[in-house]
């Protein structure tokens, strides 16, 4: 049974840092295109940045370059990383992380594997 799941989310006053990470099991995700998304209330899951399998090529949305970094551990390819600094009001959502085999951008139906989400609040 393939299964995702996310944690580091928390509350933080703006300006401050998150680190987020998703651990999969029941595959080898090695493979695997990993991303990151997130929805706040009200609003339409958003892409937030992803990761192809070696680690070599992301991509993020125009609203957190700068300051979202993805990432993967090398070592077992097991868990991926999202490092949030200067984090603004406009970040709180739930945050999912996500992965598919042959997913190559940013819109969420191409990922078949989902995680529960992880909350992110940011108070100003």
């Amino acid at each position: 049974q393939v299964q995702l799941v996310e944690s580091g989310g928390g509350l933080v006053q703006a300006g401050g840092s998150l680190r987020l990470s998703c651990v999969g099991s029941g595959r080898t995700f090695s493979s695997y295109v990993m991303a990151w998304f997130r929805q706040a209330p009200g609003k339409d899951r958003e892409f937030v940045a992803n990761i192809n399998w070696s680690g070599s090529v992301t991509a993020y949305a125009d609203s957190v370059k700068g300051r979202f970094t993805i990432s993967r551990d090398k070592a077992k390819n097991t868990t991926l990383f999202l490092e949030m600094n200067n984090l603004q009001p406009e970040d709180t959502a739930v945050y999912y992380c996500a992965a598919d085999l042959w997913a190559a951008g940013p819109d969420a139906s191409h990922y078949d594997y989902w995680g529960q989400g992880t909350q992110v609040t940011v108070s100003s």
